[in-house]
């Protein structure tokens, strides 16, 4: 079992960067895919991006692809997205979950695949 905490979030002006971090506790982080989600006001939770537990394949949403990158760090236990070129469409809360299913890139973009969550961070993009 893991638990996600998400941090780094914050208000930036569009065309500025964030980086999310992602900290799971548990042995077993290295085992999980991990994903990114958001979730704006009055829209339901959006895919963002995921990376298989061996950092070896990621896969993103088209509104994100060339913008955002997701890496991790599996001897800190850590996840983390790096926005780049935001844009006030991009404001939302991001979550990060935890996937046990083996990774397989379309099927990681829906929540159902996720077994734990993170209670989000708000990201703000100001035009």
């Amino acid at each position: 079992q893991v638990q996600p905490v998400e941090s780094g979030g914050g208000l930036v002006q569009a065309g500025g960067s964030l980086r999310l971090s992602c900290a799971a506790s548990g042995r077993t982080f290295r085992t999980y895919g991990m994903g990114w989600f958001r979730q704006a006001p009055g829209k339901e939770r959006e895919f963002v991006g995921a990376i298989s537990w061996s950092a070896g394949s990621t896969y993103y949403a088209d509104s994100v692809k060339g913008r955002f990158t997701t890496s991790r760090d599996n001897a800190k236990n850590t996840v983390y997205l790096q926005m780049n070129s935001l844009k006030p469409e991009d404001t939302a809360v991001y979550y990060c979950a935890a996937s046990q299913y083996p990774f397989n890139g379309p099927s990681s973009s829906r929540p159902r695949q996720y077994d734990y969550w993170g209670q989000g961070t708000q990201v703000t993009v100001s035009s």
